[in-house]
């Protein structure tokens, strides 16, 4: 049903590109290139609703598996990408338990969840009858928060506890920004706070992920025991590919 989350549960390492880019041909393409998942980002990406849809969409017929960043954790945000046809949400900022909660029953239908019923194009990107799908929601969908911030570790053991979280990731730069010492990786107060976040994830039931940021580094965190990660923008690639093409000719 949800590849990712199969994926995830079975403890396997997958990758995904963060998509800011709202554009299906591009997404298409994208989605081709061997990657486990994609985060179409609605937080920090020009991306709308209609072009969520239509990136989720451009993924049908690939190994790619559609994921949504919302820009807040709120209901009606969550209640749109999941009716597009999301197969999971990342949610920015969890930093309380009750955070946590709302995000998790955002995600289901009653009696579990608040999610309002209307899956149209879900069900058409998931290939099933609307029945189908309303019935199998629930146990497929992929639930991911962001440990982002000081105050998500000072509550970290009440956050992981809440039933229904597939993903715990960490965001590194926005963490650090949390505590005033922004893209200091390897300062002693952060280093001590993602160890906390870290060791208290891995010893939870929920799969730890982060932020590829080289292959190098993505390596050592899968030493780490990280399963799940974000490498890095569709930007990054773009220029990364056309100066790596450019560099080699002589001229």
């Amino acid at each position: 049903m949800n590849p990712l989350k199969e994926k995830v549960k079975s403890g396997k390492t997958v990758l995904g590109v963060l998509a800011t880019i709202p554009n299906t041909q591009f997404a298409a393409t994208l989605a081709r290139t061997g990657i486990d998942w994609m985060m179409i980002d609605m937080e920090h990406g020009p991306i709308d609703i209609a072009s969520a849809q239509s990136m989720i969409t451009a993924t049908a017929g690939t190994d790619c598996t559609p994921v949504v960043r919302v820009p807040v954790i709120d209901p009606v945000p969550v209640k749109q990408v999941l009716d597009a046809g999301a197969f999971g949400v990342i949610f920015p900022t969890v930093t309380t338990a009750a955070e946590a909660e709302l995000a998790v029953r955002s995600m289901r239908y009653p009696p579990e969840g608040i999610r309002g019923v209307g899956p149209i194009q879900a069900s058409v990107r998931w290939n099933l009858s609307m029945g189908e799908y309303i019935e199998k929601a629930n146990d497929n969908l992929l639930t991911i928060v962001l440990i982002e911030h000081i105050k998500a570790v000072e509550n970290i053991d009440e956050i992981l506890a809440v039933p229904g979280i597939d993903v715990a990731m960490i965001a590194p730069f926005d963490f650090s920004a949390s505590m005033g010492i922004t893209g200091q990786l390897d300062h002693p107060d952060f280093v001590a706070a993602l160890t906390k976040a870290e060791n208290a994830i891995l010893k939870s039931r929920i799969a730890l992920g982060g932020l590829g940021q080289s292959p190098e580094n993505t390596n050592a965190l899968i030493k780490k025991g990280y399963r799940f990660f974000v490498l890095t923008h569709d930007g990054a690639l773009i220029e990364s590919a056309v100066a790596n093409f450019t560099d080699n000719i002589e001229r």
